[in-house]
């Protein structure tokens, strides 16, 4: 009796210590499968933008649909500052854990790199790409009192105004933002006529001005300038995609405008920190694909003027990379500087 007693002690001890006792090995699988599986807890999406805007709308509109898929809350944290650097930053600096994301558009991540020089930039392409939200062209668009009303009545009301030694004034977001580079990039295109940059704190007052005639034209996404067009307040000219927008049927391309190699598109992408696992870049990616099948989040897209986004991360990647390399060499080329 003594010695069963101390064979059961002894096979105890084993098995709570997790050690294959008389045969019974399949006792130690507990151990492994105890570990917790991804994810555990709420997910955060940073978005490095005020509440309203488009990469906040990105975020927001595939955080139901990413939670159902994932099993866990999908939330979103604004961190608005720096043309979207500050949240970049936290999330350079997050664990690769999976549990803080950040919403990047591609202003943020490809353009602000090389216009910001003086400050901490965070390096889009050390972020790990998950998966593209949404997309966006843009439109060219003046007030609707202008006499411009083709894009080649555009082309010449900016000679009239160079031969009266003037020049036009155009509005953007801000120093760096895509709509202040596309415009100069058009500016290259078109012989590197005289231009005046009106940078402001957001689209809002931008277009405030713009629809008051205080500025001469201006580059926004389609989703911004939408609602102005629609009510009569502005007057698009060309959109910035191969092919005519559905929000838009009767706005030509750049391409039918003449304008060649003139493809812009403003992304918003999710990137996950450095180093984060393919198996949460995986799971992650599956869940916007899924969201983004939801007939209630294509329609709140496309009545936007927004196309979806969705892929693989590899597309995200390549986005990132490809516009890196495109607005670096306008920047350099037209000494764009925000500091």
């Amino acid at each position: 009796m003594k010695n069963l007693k101390n064979a059961f002690s002894s096979r105890r001890r084993k098995l709570l210590l997790g050690v294959p006792a008389l045969g019974l090995g399949a006792f130690a699988a507990p151990a492994v499968l105890a570990q917790t599986a991804w994810p555990a807890k709420s997910i955060t999406l940073l978005v490095g933008f005020a509440p309203g805007g488009q990469t906040d709308f990105a975020g927001r509109i595939l955080t139901g649909g990413m939670q159902t898929v994932l099993g866990q809350p999908v939330v979103i944290d604004n961190k608005a500052g720096v043309n979207g650097n500050i949240a970049s930053v936290e999330v350079m600096k997050a664990p690769p854990d999976g549990y803080k994301l950040l919403v990047g558009n591609g202003g943020s991540m490809t353009i602000a790199p090389h216009v910001y020089k003086t400050i901490g930039i965070a390096d889009p392409l050390k972020l790990t790409p998950i998966g593209v939200l949404l997309q966006s062209p843009l439109v060219l668009a003046v007030p609707a009192s202008s006499p411009v009303k083709t894009y080649a009545d555009f082309l010449e009301l900016v000679k009239t105004k160079n031969k009266a030694s003037q020049g036009i004034d155009y509005g953007s977001p801000g120093i760096g933002s895509i709509t202040h580079v596309t415009m100069e990039l058009l500016r290259e295109r078109m012989g590197g006529p005289k231009m005046s940059h009106v940078p402001y704190k957001g689209s809002g007052p931008a277009m405030t001005d713009l629809i008051s005639g205080r500025l001469d034209a201006m580059f926004d996404a389609t989703s911004v300038v939408a609602p102005y067009i629609k009510s009569g307040q502005l007057r698009p000219l060309m959109v910035t995609s191969e092919k005519r927008v559905l929000v838009f049927p009767d706005v030509p391309t750049a391409a039918e405008c003449g304008v060649k190699d003139f493809k812009v598109i403003q992304f918003i992408g999710l990137y996950g920190p450095p180093g984060l696992s393919p198996d949460i870049v995986s799971k992650v990616n599956g869940a916007i694909n899924s969201a983004l099948k939801d007939p209630l989040v294509v329609k709140g897209i496309q009545d936007r003027g927004d196309e979806l986004g969705g892929g693989t991360s590899d597309r995200l990647s390549e986005l990132t990379r490809s516009q890196f390399r495109m607005w670096g060499d306008v920047v350099k080329a037209n000494n764009i500087q925000a500091d």
